[in-house]
């Protein structure tokens, strides 16, 4: 199979061994693998922002991008759902529709395509290290992407995930929302760090290295005893 991927902006110039990781995962499942270097962003912050018109701008070029893709594949629940479920309602009635239907529906979160696509559930990744894992809010919510990426967590060599209490609480982060409201974003990031080290784990991981940005920032400035890590990253390990 072909696989298109989209890399969100955030990844691409804060987080580029979470794309690489998944390369390195296709590559050795026998896929093709084709990364564009443009567009980088999907729209979604003048989207949640209330900037439809400016939003459209820039989701054009991700639909003319992916017009003839086999598949697409986000390592993101965040971007994975603005252009699988916001998309169809960003262009309705516009001459863009059909397009974004036709991309909506050959779209994937990265741990959904390897479960409910690929029926891979075993990459041979082996990481011995305690983990707990925060569901983003719109992979939970939007993609309800709840059981994937614990299915294949399930199958990493000597990881042990421990769940926390508020798992599927949000983080904080929200993109505009934390530059908006830093405080309540801080105190909601606050209540999700106490409740992973709760568990003793050594590391966070989620499906979105956006979220894991805004933790990782608090972990680092409270200088607790944890990490986080894209479960991408994990699965690359050997």
């Amino acid at each position: 199979m072909k696989i298109t991927l989209f890399i969100p902006c955030y990844i691409d110039l804060c987080y580029p061994q979470v794309g690489k990781s998944i390369v390195q995962i296709f590559e050795k499942l026998g896929h093709q693998v084709e990364c564009p270097e443009s567009p980088a962003c999907c729209g979604q912050p003048a989207f949640n922002t209330g900037y439809w018109e400016e939003s459209q701008e820039t989701a054009v070029k991700v639909l003319e991008q992916f017009r003839d893709a086999e598949v697409v594949v986000i390592p993101s629940g965040s971007c994975g759902a603005m252009i699988k479920v916001f998309y169809p309602e960003l262009f309705e009635g516009s001459e863009y529709e059909e397009l974004a239907k036709s991309v909506s529906s050959r779209c994937y979160e990265f741990t959904s395509f390897l479960v409910n696509r690929l029926g891979v559930i075993d990459l041979g990744a082996r990481f011995p290290h305690k983990v707990t894992f925060h569901d983003g809010c719109h992979g939970l919510r939007e993609l309800n992407n709840k059981l994937p990426p614990r299915v294949l967590l399930s199958k990493v060599k000597d990881l042990e995930l421990i769940e926390m209490t508020a798992a599927e609480q949000c983080c904080g982060f929200g993109g505009t929302f934390s530059a908006k409201f830093p405080m309540i974003s801080t105190a909601m990031g606050d209540t999700k760090c106490a409740s992973a080290l709760e568990t003793g784990a050594e590391y966070i991981t989620s499906c979105d290295s956006s979220c894991l940005m805004h933790l990782q920032g608090i972990i680092s400035r409270r200088k607790m005893n944890i990490k986080t890590i894209h479960i991408a990253e994990i699965l690359a390990q050997q």
